[in-house]
């Protein structure tokens, strides 16, 4: 979350200056996004035969190759390499996505959203990552952005050592069994249908305006120090909820939370539409993060009530394969639609999906009180 947070922070801004299409700004960031989505299945297969702990190590190591490629790049002013070694870097958070299901794993039914939230609630520590981008983006002073890379490989090395100390469960028989309702039946369940649209819209609406918040911040003469604190105060406000966000679930329930969440997205939407002073920019940016955070908290928890043991590989790779492919899509057409459209527009193109969550959400939460009421 730390080495995201920062390669957020600088990547657009790198891609700015090796590419001579400023639209394709945020091409090296989409890549990134790309690979999580086409990671997804395989990491989630493989770490049903090897289990988590070493599937996160293989991860690591392709993102560490990743990392060392992207310092290459931005040395040689190598716009293409940069995009391969983003897509490397993607291949790794395709199997760091699972850090979540991981703690919902192992967590008993009713600890389930709070395993999630606490997790996610270790991203509090992301926040630096927009500072570390700062600090570091000058370590190679006629390679600008470079050091962003070697302090990620750190953190990479620092993770992949941490993990041997990590007791990770083995999957259980049942869960490396094949077999289960097929995937399009389970696909087709409210539930499921419900958590992977949360999931896809969150995470993709905070994919849009986060990867073009630095493009929208220089055009408007904002410095780099201040994209990195307001990019610093979105991931802090991403992750901080999470601490409580798994009471608010058992207490309000998982629809209600990600209705709020929904809401807070739009708050952030109609602030950004006010100005572009650097006050909107920062409040705008917390409300996204929590908005971003009730939300995905939210469909994550949700998803976990839509399989069996075995059905749990497919059904995860699935819904992160959806989300993760809107996420790559919003990533990629960031840079264009900021360079075509602008700042404002891409505000107003977030809210009709914001209203098709509300309704899902209402819907789903209207059918699930007539069933209560009918059982009793």
């Amino acid at each position: 979350m730390t080495s995201t947070s920062a390669i957020v922070t600088s990547a657009a801004l790198i891609g700015h200056s090796l590419s001579d299409d400023k639209a394709l700004a945020t091409l090296p960031l989409a890549m990134q996004f790309i690979a999580v989505m086409v990671a997804t299945a395989p990491a989630s297969f493989l770490m049903k035969r090897i289990g988590r702990r070493d599937g996160f190590s293989v991860g690591l190591c392709i993102g560490l190759v990743g990392v060392a490629l992207a310092v290459i790049a931005i040395r040689n002013s190598d716009f293409v390499l940069f995009c391969v070694a983003s897509l490397l870097v993607g291949v790794f958070n395709g199997f760091g996505q699972y850090y979540r299901f991981a703690a919902a794993d192992t967590a008993e039914d009713a600890f389930k959203s709070r395993a999630i939230s606490l997790v996610m609630a270790g991203g509090v520590i992301a926040s630096i990552g927009p500072l570390m981008a700062n600090f570091s983006k000058d370590l190679l002073p006629d390679d600008v952005f470079a050091g962003v890379y070697i302090m990620i490989a750190i953190l990479y090395v620092a993770s992949l050592l941490t993990l041997r100390f990590i007791n990770i469960p083995r999957p259980t028989a049942a869960e490396r069994a094949t077999g289960g309702r097929p995937l399009h039946v389970i696909m087709r369940q409210p539930v499921f249908v419900v958590a992977a649209l949360g999931g896809m819209v969150g995470y993709m609406l905070m994919s849009l305006l986060m990867s073009a918040t630095p493009l929208a911040m220089h055009s408007a003469g904002h410095a780099f120090f201040d994209i990195a604190q307001v990019i610093q105060w979105h991931v802090f406000a991403m992750f901080a909820p999470a601490f409580f966000t798994g009471h608010l679930i058992r207490r309000f329930g998982t629809t209600s939370i990600m209705g709020v969440g929904a809401v807070l997205i739009a708050v952030c939407a109609a602030i950004n539409l006010i100005g572009v002073d650097l006050a909107y920019f920062w409040i705008g940016g917390m409300a996204l993060g929590v908005g971003w955070c009730f939300l995905f908290v939210g469909a994550t928890t949700l998803v976990t009530e839509a399989y069996s043991p075995a059905e749990k590989a497919k059904t995860q790779a699935a819904n992160d394969f959806l989300v993760f492919g809107t996420v790559a899509c919003a990533a990629l057409l960031s840079g264009v639609l900021h360079e075509w459209i602008g700042w404002h527009v891409m505000n107003y193109i977030a809210l009709p999906f914001l209203g098709a969550v509300l309704i899902a959400l209402f819907t789903i939460l209207h059918v699930r009180r007539r069933g209560a009421a009918l059982a009793d």
